[in-house]
Protein backbone atom coordinates (compact mmCIF):
# COMPACT_ATOMS: atom_id res chain seq x y z
CA UNK A 1 0.00 0.00 0.00
CA UNK A 2 1.45 3.73 -0.86
CA UNK A 3 1.91 6.01 1.77
CA UNK A 4 0.24 9.22 1.56
CA UNK A 5 1.99 12.60 1.88
CA UNK A 6 0.39 16.40 2.59
CA UNK A 7 1.95 18.87 1.29
CA UNK A 8 0.84 22.52 3.09
CA UNK A 9 1.50 26.28 1.78
CA UNK A 10 0.55 27.39 5.29
CA UNK A 11 -2.40 29.15 3.58
CA UNK A 12 -4.76 29.83 7.01
CA UNK A 13 -7.11 28.42 4.44
CA UNK A 14 -6.03 24.69 4.81
CA UNK A 15 -6.37 24.68 8.46
CA UNK A 16 -9.40 26.38 8.32
CA UNK A 17 -11.60 24.04 5.88
CA UNK A 18 -9.13 21.01 6.87
CA UNK A 19 -7.36 20.33 3.61
CA UNK A 20 -3.72 20.32 2.13
CA UNK A 21 -2.31 21.94 -0.91
CA UNK A 22 -1.23 18.67 -2.72
CA UNK A 23 -1.37 15.31 -1.66
CA UNK A 24 0.75 12.80 -2.71
CA UNK A 25 -0.18 9.09 -3.18
CA UNK A 26 2.73 7.09 -4.84
CA UNK A 27 3.51 8.49 -8.25
CA UNK A 28 0.78 10.90 -7.95
CA UNK A 29 0.49 14.47 -6.93
CA UNK A 30 -2.84 16.07 -6.86
CA UNK A 31 -2.72 19.58 -5.80
CA UNK A 32 -6.03 21.70 -5.00
CA UNK A 33 -7.51 24.44 -6.33
CA UNK A 34 -4.81 26.93 -6.38
CA UNK A 35 -5.50 31.06 -6.58
CA UNK A 36 -3.41 33.93 -6.82
CA UNK A 37 -2.77 34.33 -3.33
CA UNK A 38 0.59 34.79 -2.25
CA UNK A 39 0.60 32.81 0.57
CA UNK A 40 3.65 34.92 2.15
CA UNK A 41 2.36 38.32 2.46
CA UNK A 42 -2.04 36.44 1.61
CA UNK A 43 -2.16 39.04 -0.53
CA UNK A 44 -3.93 38.97 -4.29
CA UNK A 45 -3.20 41.49 -7.27
CA UNK A 46 -6.00 42.62 -9.14
CA UNK A 47 -4.77 41.95 -12.55
CA UNK A 48 -6.08 38.87 -13.95
CA UNK A 49 -2.20 38.01 -15.54
CA UNK A 50 -0.57 38.96 -12.05
CA UNK A 51 -2.47 36.69 -10.17
CA UNK A 52 -2.20 33.93 -13.15
CA UNK A 53 1.42 33.89 -12.74
CA UNK A 54 0.48 33.81 -8.84
CA UNK A 55 -1.51 30.51 -9.27
CA UNK A 56 1.60 28.67 -11.59
CA UNK A 57 4.51 29.73 -8.43
CA UNK A 58 1.83 28.07 -6.11
CA UNK A 59 1.46 24.96 -7.78
CA UNK A 60 5.13 25.09 -8.54
CA UNK A 61 6.22 25.32 -4.99
CA UNK A 62 3.65 22.48 -3.78
CA UNK A 63 5.32 20.10 -6.70
CA UNK A 64 8.60 20.96 -5.64
CA UNK A 65 8.04 19.69 -2.13
CA UNK A 66 6.49 16.40 -4.52
CA UNK A 67 9.60 16.07 -6.06
CA UNK A 68 7.59 16.71 -9.08
CA UNK A 69 7.49 19.97 -11.57
CA UNK A 70 4.84 21.15 -14.08
CA UNK A 71 6.58 19.51 -16.86
CA UNK A 72 4.60 16.27 -14.44
CA UNK A 73 1.00 17.70 -14.78
CA UNK A 74 -1.10 15.29 -16.89
CA UNK A 75 -4.39 16.90 -15.79
CA UNK A 76 -5.43 20.83 -15.39
CA UNK A 77 -8.85 22.59 -14.90
CA UNK A 78 -9.22 25.98 -15.02
CA UNK A 79 -11.91 28.03 -13.18
CA UNK A 80 -12.28 31.54 -14.33
CA UNK A 81 -14.87 34.32 -12.87
CA UNK A 82 -14.64 36.01 -16.82
CA UNK A 83 -15.03 34.67 -19.96
CA UNK A 84 -12.91 37.35 -21.29
CA UNK A 85 -10.02 36.43 -19.14
CA UNK A 86 -9.32 33.44 -21.17
CA UNK A 87 -7.89 35.31 -23.90
CA UNK A 88 -5.46 36.96 -21.06
CA UNK A 89 -4.25 33.65 -19.75
CA UNK A 90 -4.46 31.10 -22.59
CA UNK A 91 -0.66 32.37 -23.14
CA UNK A 92 0.62 32.21 -20.06
CA UNK A 93 -0.95 28.65 -19.29
CA UNK A 94 0.95 27.90 -22.56
CA UNK A 95 3.82 29.13 -21.32
CA UNK A 96 3.83 26.95 -18.60
CA UNK A 97 2.83 24.02 -19.56
CA UNK A 98 4.74 24.19 -23.22
CA UNK A 99 6.56 20.50 -22.40
CA UNK A 100 3.54 19.04 -19.91
CA UNK A 101 0.46 19.39 -22.67
CA UNK A 102 -2.10 18.42 -19.95
CA UNK A 103 -5.58 17.21 -20.92
CA UNK A 104 -7.36 20.21 -19.94
CA UNK A 105 -10.90 22.02 -18.82
CA UNK A 106 -11.79 25.72 -18.01
CA UNK A 107 -15.09 25.94 -16.26
CA UNK A 108 -16.54 29.67 -15.92
CA UNK A 109 -17.67 30.30 -11.98
CA UNK A 110 -17.65 31.81 -9.10
CA UNK A 111 -15.15 31.67 -6.49
CA UNK A 112 -15.62 31.82 -2.79
CA UNK A 113 -13.33 35.75 -2.41
CA UNK A 114 -14.43 38.48 -5.18
CA UNK A 115 -10.60 38.85 -5.53
CA UNK A 116 -9.91 35.86 -7.56
CA UNK A 117 -10.64 35.71 -11.24
CA UNK A 118 -8.34 32.29 -11.17
CA UNK A 119 -7.79 29.24 -9.46
CA UNK A 120 -6.19 25.94 -10.84
CA UNK A 121 -5.91 22.37 -9.92
CA UNK A 122 -3.58 20.24 -11.34
CA UNK A 123 -2.78 16.17 -11.44
CA UNK A 124 0.97 15.02 -11.96
CA UNK A 125 2.37 11.79 -11.78
CA UNK A 126 5.94 11.58 -10.91
CA UNK A 127 8.49 10.40 -13.50
CA UNK A 128 10.10 7.55 -12.75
Amino acid sequence: MTERRFISSGSRFESVMGYSRAVVDGDWVHVSGTTGYDYGTMTIADDVAAQTEQVFRNIAAALQQADASLDDVVRVTYYLTDASYFEVIAPICGRYFAKARPAATALICKLIDPAMKIEIEVTARKQG
